[in-house]
């Protein structure tokens, strides 16, 4: 991705790419996919190992609540049980509450948000896996935007083939308040063209303030590497500005400044509120791919590329966490990156 820090990458691309799936990997490409397909498998087994100690937990409270109710003389018992009933009420009162507020705003934004579009028409160019992490950041980008006080305007556009199939299999996805567009960007916004702005790493021109009068592109591309440049050679051929985000004015990084899907979107939405990039930054992008000045200033938790972490025992007997039937993801997930790996949408270092 050359995306100011566009496209990601949590899936595993096969080792070596076909005819059809762009230039073969160099051997220091190679090396890196290799290793980080070792730090994706022992991923897959502390995962594994977290949700058996989540589900232990989770018995050993309701062996708890069993046996303290068993042991209760039958008045102590029906005090319990409904003191229990009306925390639960509570919770789902307070729940569907924050749901119509978190609706209103994402409504108002259509309005008067500023407007950020994921541009989702490099499915052709990806893996199957590489799509299921694209659809994991996207989750995430209407998530975290409908947490947001003063979301944006969120609007997917591309949204064809594999990649509509995948994203419809998303829970409350049709109830999302969201633009969705099989068309193109380039379509879509024919009228307003002279407004459109990819943010790529590629770009010359560096992106100061956000212009409520924009239209902010974020390609969505996880390509290992493969397609180096493309964002920013499609803006040019389509006549379109272009803009990155101002990380080296604010930050030494520690790797490639090129970023996530989701870490880009967040930023926006962090300088949205603050108007100051260098907290934006420091928010969103992890400690580990900072430079060792900036990660010893901030302990912020270490919140990398993809993976919805949505099922978490919960303080109730066997209860889980996922998304709300509006779309919306009520825990933060926690995303691992593999080191090394390539995060950017047309694959940068």
């Amino acid at each position: 991705m050359d995306e100011a820090g566009l496209e990601a990458g949590t899936a595993a691309a096969p080792p070596a790419a076909s005819p059809d799936s762009g230039p073969a990997l160099s051997k220091s490409a190679r090396k890196k996919l290799a290793k980080q397909q070792r730090l994706e498998a022992r991923k897959a087994e502390r995962k594994a190992a977290e949700k058996e100690k989540r589900r232990q937990h989770v018995e050993q409270r309701r062996r708890e609540w069993e046996e303290t109710l068993a042991a209760a003389p039958e008045e102590e018992r029906e005090r319990l049980i409904g003191e229990r009933r009306e925390l639960r009420r509570e919770r789902v009162e307070r729940r569907a509450e924050e749901r119509e507020m978190r609706a209103e705003r994402l409504r108002r934004a259509a309005e008067i948000g500023p407007k950020v579009v994921l541009d989702l028409e490099f499915s052709d160019l990806m893996t199957a896996n590489e799509i299921h992490s694209l659809v994991q950041q996207v989750m995430y980008c209407y998530a975290v935007n409908g947490r947001c006080a003063s979301p944006t305007h969120l609007w997917l556009t591309g949204c064809q083939g594999e990649m509509d199939t995948n994203l419809k299999k998303i829970p409350g996805y049709d109830k999302w308040i969201i633009e969705k567009e099989s068309r193109s960007y380039i379509k879509t916004f024919q009228e307003n063209k002279d407004n459109l702005v990819y943010l790529t790493a590629d770009a010359e021109t560096i992106l100061e303030k956000i212009d409520p009068k924009k239209i902010y592109i974020i390609g969505g591309l996880v390509d290992r590497n493969r397609w180096k440049g493309i964002t920013m050679k499609k803006a040019d051929e389509q006549g379109i500005h272009s803009a990155k985000l101002p990380i080296g004015n604010y930050l030494k990084m520690s790797s490639s400044q090129v970023l996530t899907v989701n870490q880009v979107f967040e930023i926006l939405l962090k300088f949205t509120e603050t108007g100051d990039w260098k907290d934006a930054f420091f928010q969103v992008i992890p400690q580990r791919k900072r430079g060792e000045a900036e990660a010893q200033a901030d302990d912020a938790e270490d919140d990398e590329v993809l993976s919805t972490a949505l099922a978490r025992g919960s303080d109730d007997e066997g209860e889980q966490e996922y998304p709300e039937e509006d779309g919306n993801i009520m825990k933060k997930p926690r995303l691992v990156e593999a080191e090394g790996a390539p995060t950017t949408v047309d694959g940068g270092d």
